[in-house]
């Protein structure tokens, strides 16, 4: 990068609570060149305008073939972030690749075929607050976790539905995709550990659709493939399948926890949408804008140097997208960036189920849960509020993922 450029700063594997950090790096520049955890180089982009450059930008790809360091013996083979590089899927493809592997499961995720969810979404929902009422009721002080009773459950059970998991697998897939994706301080031989039995489990869960197929994208997965050989490898399908089984329930986990959260702490903007001057999908814009459930995402790679907002970013470097700190970002969304506003007009356009041909395909699905959940939830309990501070909850452990471990709650 330019000379020009502050000194890197380190990543804490530790993650935290990004804001605080996010106003510094940005105040320094659009760009922070960083040390990734394990002495690695790279950079994050913290802008609203240069990260909606950066995402969309011919010459940033997925694919790390175009991240030297990974290949030349410069990272070593246990480097814990080699799980994001080496992944297969669509979310590590560019091009024609990209194209081929989006097309097999994005007919699963129009804003059509998302609607016709609706109906199950509500079932699974009224179930998980009923678990989540019984849950406060047995407990001595009436608190229960809505992270663990609905936060959590709702999507992880979506994803699974669609994708013909079985029940008895939820947990699991749950615990080893947050040790893989989320949780950034955990060492290379947890890292790999979980990898390979995550990678295990899935395998056996296509296997076990392979053997007896159902009305599931799993089985139409597979089927693709089986009919054109060349069109999703063995790789590929468990690439996808992890894909869609991590970014189906975290992300939307995140979002759900977050704006509950933002809304107990911020009563006046809850009154307007239970006065009906605001909707429940201006809270789930406003929050994925002023606390999205993604902090900085590995990784992209420039293919050639690039300069963006003025700094320089040498090719091959591995590049984070600081959605956090895009979302709050004082040149695009104003000076009252920080507040948390449902009136905001450019809420809606936040980045944070990215931009351009990387745009989250799970986008109408998040959104669905997040709206019928926050309504049905504030609805049945609308004196629900946090029973701890909120600077006493503990964050995720990530720098990746964004919001906290636990979400006490007293229903009111």
């Amino acid at each position: 990068m330019s000379s020009q450029t502050p000194p890197r700063h380190v990543i804490d594997p530790a993650g935290g609570c990004p804001h605080a950090l996010n106003a510094r790096l940005r105040a320094q520049g659009s760009v922070a060149e960083v040390v990734l955890p394990g002495g690695v180089p790279g950079a994050v982009v913290l802008g609203h305008e240069a990260l909606k450059e950066f995402l969309a930008h011919p010459d940033v790809a997925k694919d790390a073939r175009h991240f030297p360091a990974l290949h030349d013996g410069s990272i070593p083979a246990d480097w814990p972030l080699r799980v994001f590089a080496n992944a297969q899927g669509m979310h590590t493809a560019d091009d024609a690749d990209h194209r081929r592997l989006r097309s097999l499961v994005g007919n699963a995720f129009t804003a059509r075929q998302v609607e016709r969810l609706r109906p199950r979404v509500a079932e699974l929902t009224d179930a998980l607050l009923d678990d989540l009422a019984g849950a406060a009721a047995a407990s001595a002080d009436g608190v229960a976790d809505l992270r663990t009773h609905v936060a959590l459950p709702l999507p992880m059970s979506v994803i699974c539905e669609l994708l013909g998991v079985d029940p008895e697998h939820r947990g699991r897939l749950h615990d080893l995709s947050h040790t893989v994706i989320i949780a950034t301080d955990t060492t290379p031989a947890e890292v790999m550990a979980a990898v390979r039995e995550l990678v295990e489990l899935i395998a056996a869960i296509a296997a076990a659709r392979r053997a007896a197929p159902g009305e599931d994208l799993t089985s139409a997965l597979i089927a693709a493939r089986d009919e054109d050989g060349d069109r999703l490898s063995e790789a590929e399908l468990i690439g996808t399948m992890r894909l869609m089984l991590v970014a189906g329930h975290e992300t939307t986990l995140n979002l759900i926890t977050n704006a509950v959260r933002a809304l107990c702490t911020h009563r006046d903007q809850l009154a307007l949408v239970m006065d009906g001057k605001a909707s429940w999908s201006d809270v789930v814009d406003e929050t994925l804008r002023w606390d999205g459930p993604v902090s900085w995402f590995p990784f992209r790679y420039p293919t050639r140097d690039l300069t963006l907002d003025g700094t320089v970013i040498p090719q091959g470097t591995p590049v984070l997208a600081g959605y956090t700190a895009a979302g709050r970002d004082e040149a695009f969304h104003g000076p009252d960036a920080d507040r948390f506003d449902l009136t905001r007009p450019t809420a809606a356009r936040s980045l944070s189920f990215g931009h351009g041909a990387h745009y989250c395909v799970g986008a109408p699905l998040a959104r669905l849960e997040a709206t019928i959940a926050l309504e049905r939830l504030f609805t049945r309990f609308p004196g629900l509020d946090l029973a701890a501070a909120e600077g006493e909850l503990p964050y995720q452990r990530s720098f990746i993922g964004n919001s906290v471990e636990v979400l006490p709650v007293r229903l009111g």
